[in-house]
């Protein structure tokens, strides 16, 4: 059994699957996200999309690095996460504009105060600010904060977002096909639209990435920071304090830093991508939940899909690796590893991208193909190692 599954999460999150498969997969069961008929208007030729995701257990690394060092601005970058879990799902399926969102924060009342609050609601409003500069226009309906200390041993930081779009500007994935190939997003660097390096490490597989790099005296000073009913083995087993110094060639970054990089959003590169490229677009992944097995659910049955040339994963990634012992089957499997977005095109069209997407500031590089196969498959090309899913 992986450390990831001993510390009660599931990378492919199996029983959720089990529990949800009876319902409506919606228009277009291969979208990134569920495709609804225009209820709110009854207009044929749009669509619904409804998505909640959030911030997960980084919000946890937030209340440690906050407690450690009484820096409440990390608390911003937690509220954009909760917002671009939500956003770069939407962008999979064309969606970039005109859009609602709604917050849910659970707190422990006992443990996280006002201060902390202020801090998640004025980052969620200072983010969509940023994102209207780049014509990306979201509204901020509100939503529930609950204290709720009998359920929550901290906070969660959650938030659900709603829009009407056209049927005939959607991505659905069903124009992925062999010959394809994929050009992949970075999720780490500087993009012109962040103030400061991202790590890559975006919202997923933070509950190992926090146990695997912090030092274990964080459980004993901090028991509400984890489940107690855990295997201490398992339990906070790395060497580092969120303000020890790692060193990656000529920079040094602090180790809380790099677990508290806001999660990048892709938006402005893709509102470019979709308004000026829309038409050499055959498929979009958010290389989120599942890291790079996430396009196994979005891509068609027959087809092998070649990932041989993936962004040499930063600093943080290797320093999880390290920590843990884990080997890239399971890495691959959890972190996205550096390469966060895939776009499914054309060869001839992969340049126009990847220029767009550098012109922002984010790498691009075409990172594989699609193949043609009997039957479903992935197969990834490390740099040491060649795996297959």
């Amino acid at each position: 059994m992986s450390l990831y599954s001993k510390r009660g999460v599931s990378a492919q999150k199996e029983e959720v699957h089990e529990a949800t498969k009876k319902l409506d997969k919606g228009l277009f069961p291969k979208a990134f996200c569920k495709i609804y008929p225009d209820v709110l208007c009854g207009d044929d030729a749009w669509v619904n999309v409804m998505h909640a995701d959030g911030a997960g257990t980084k919000s946890i690394l937030a209340y440690l690095y906050w407690k450690e060092t009484g820096d409440i601005s990390v608390w911003k970058g937690i509220a954009q996460d909760a917002i671009v879990m939500n956003l770069d799902d939407l962008l999979c399926v064309g969606i970039f504009d005109n859009i609602l969102f709604s917050s849910t924060i659970d707190r422990n009342k006992n443990v996280i105060p006002a201060e902390v609050l202020e801090a998640v609601i004025n980052g969620t409003q200072d983010f969509f600010n940023t994102m209207k500069d780049f014509g990306v226009n979201i509204s901020f309906m509100g939503g529930e904060t609950a204290d709720v200390g009998d359920v929550v041993r901290t906070i969660a930081v959650n938030g659900t977002m709603t829009a009407r779009w056209p049927k005939d500007k959607l991505i659905t994935n069903e124009k992925i096909k062999p010959g394809n190939v994929i050009v992949g997003l970075a999720g780490f660097g500087k993009a012109n639209y962040e103030s400061s390096y991202n790590s890559g490490i975006a919202s997923n597989g933070l509950t190992s990435a926090r146990h695997d790099v912090l030092h274990k005296t964080y459980g004993a000073r901090f028991p509400e920071s984890y489940d107690t009913s855990l295997d201490e083995s398992v339990v906070y087993i790395g060497q580092n304090r969120v303000t020890d110094m790692v060193k990656d060639d000529n920079q040094s970054f602090e180790a809380g830093r790099l677990l508290l990089s806001p999660t990048r959003t892709f938006a402005p590169v893709m509102k470019k991508l979709l308004e000026d490229h829309f038409e050499t677009i055959n498929g979009l992944v958010h290389c989120s939940g599942g890291g790079q097995t996430k396009c196994l659910k979005y891509v068609p049955e027959n087809v092998r899909i070649v990932k041989d040339n993936l962004f040499a994963p930063p600093v943080i990634f290797r320093l999880i690796q390290e920590a843990s012992k884990a080997d890239d089957r399971e890495m691959y499997q959890v972190f996205n590893m550096g390469t966060r977005l895939e776009i499914y095109t054309n060869e001839g069209n992969a340049d126009s991208i990847i220029s767009v997407s550098k012109s922002f500031g984010v790498d691009a590089q075409v990172i594989g193909r699609v193949e043609k196969a009997e039957q479903k498959q992935l197969f990834i090309k490390t740099a040491s190692s060649e795996l297959i899913y």
